[in-house]
């Protein structure tokens, strides 16, 4: 299914999703010393790190043309390893796009030798952030949807450390929540284009939410209800690593 979904969204994807440095590196430290990881739901690759070996696994033909190194086509629940192939396995952001989400996780467990390192959202956080609490909350509602909580991972991968991962004002990598302080941005149909839960809930509802925003910013509502966070250099919003070592 994620594989449809970024054939037709991920056209332009690279325009707006970079790694962010601060992101990459927690990955990173949460990946400890694993040499060789197999990256489940790559994308373009952003969070691979470059000094050990990488397996990549992507289910969208778009977004495996637009990697710099190969990958394998393929989906979560199926992975092409042998058990215990690998050090580590990897996943960012890409649960919400499973069609089975419990069994990709038991085929990530299945094949890391170590550890399993999951980046996503707290579902807990539901209803907390300003454009999907007062704009689009339909986005929440297709995540909430689609995303396991973080004791039904636990459920399936046993015993995991919850890593939170504050967003940067800055953040490189506009994902949803990225612009929690740049709320101009969300008015960019090129920075929705490349988000994809604002092209998988009805269409209709997005526009409305938009011009709502819209106007909000022009007339001031917006910075009366949250003009402070303009002024904060971090946010927590829900995102985290997940951290499970592997079943002997």
């Amino acid at each position: 299914m994620g594989g449809a979904r970024y054939d037709r969204i991920g056209t332009t994807y690279t325009a707006t999703r970079h790694a962010d440095p601060r992101i990459e590196e927690a990955i990173r430290e949460a990946l400890g010393d694993a040499r060789t990881v197999v990256n489940v739901g790559a994308g373009t690759g952003a969070y691979e790190p470059d000094d050990r070996e990488v397996i990549a696994i992507e289910p969208s033909a778009t977004m495996i043309e637009k990697r710099s190194t190969p990958a394998v086509q393929g989906v979560a629940e199926a992975l092409p390893l042998d058990d215990k192939s690998v050090d580590a396995a990897l996943a960012v952001s890409t649960l919400h796009h499973w069609s089975d989400v419990p069994r990709g996780l038991a085929e990530l467990r299945r094949v890391a030798r170590e550890r399993v390192v999951i980046f996503t959202w707290d579902r807990a956080f539901v209803g907390r952030f300003w454009l999907t609490r007062d704009y689009v909350p339909e986005i929440d509602t297709w995540t909430v949807g689609h995303l396991p909580t973080l004791a039904q991972v636990a459920e399936v991968l046993g015993p995991v450390d919850r890593r939170p991962v504050p967003v940067a004002r800055d953040c490189r990598d506009g994902f949803l929540r990225a612009y929690w302080a740049r709320p101009e941005a969300y008015l960019d149909e090129g920075v929705r284009r490349n988000i994809s839960q604002f092209n998988l809930v009805d269409p209709e509802e997005v526009p409305r939410g938009v011009e709502l925003l819209a106007r909000d910013l022009a007339d001031g509502t917006w910075d009366a209800r949250n003009g402070q966070l303009r002024e904060l250099d971090e946010l927590d919003l829900g995102y985290v690593l997940l951290v499970a070592r592997a079943a002997p």
